[in-house]
């Protein structure tokens, strides 16, 4: 019943946090691109069969914790959607993509390449962070459609060299 109830709370202010989400998520994404590491050969090939475009734009940064955002509304709004926690194993902004340290397998990387695709299709992060939100919010986050869609998309094999 609260979760339900802060959810509604979220949908209702979902305009502002999106705001704030898209500023914070284009600032880790410069991040990335300027600290991160283009993919290999194989990742290249995955990024491909993901439908990634232009697989010679992203970069992965494996971290040893996922960042969370500085604005507290932001936070508390990842926390009640089961979002962004400190087990979170990878994040995908546009081009960007953040791997946890030890995690970087092809599964984990697969799928954020799939997210990859669909900021791609989206055309910005400004315009696919309010679609993704508004769906993390109305189905959580396991049955949020661009989440089962980048599951069914993982490669199950090996790890990511």
């Amino acid at each position: 019943m609260i979760r339900h109830l802060l959810r509604r709370l979220l949908l209702a202010r979902l305009p502002s946090l999106a705001a704030l989400a898209i500023q914070w998520a284009e600032q880790q994404a410069a991040v990335i691109a300027r600290d991160g590491k283009p993919l290999t050969q194989r990742g290249t090939a995955v990024a491909r069969r993901m439908g990634v475009r232009e697989p010679e734009r992203v970069r992965v940064l494996v971290v040893t914790v996922i960042p969370a955002p500085d604005s507290w509304r932001l936070r508390l709004a990842a926390r009640a959607l089961g979002f962004l926690r400190p087990s979170t194993l990878g994040l995908t902004l546009g081009h960007g993509i953040f791997l946890r340290e030890g995690y970087a397998g092809m599964r984990l990387l697969s799928h954020e390449l799939r997210h990859v695709h669909q900021y791609e299709e989206a055309g910005s992060i400004a315009r696919f962070l309010p679609v993704y939100l508004r769906q993390l919010l109305t189905f959580g986050y396991e049955r949020a459609p661009l989440e089962v869609e980048a599951r069914l998309h993982e490669v199950r094999d090996g790890p990511y060299a």
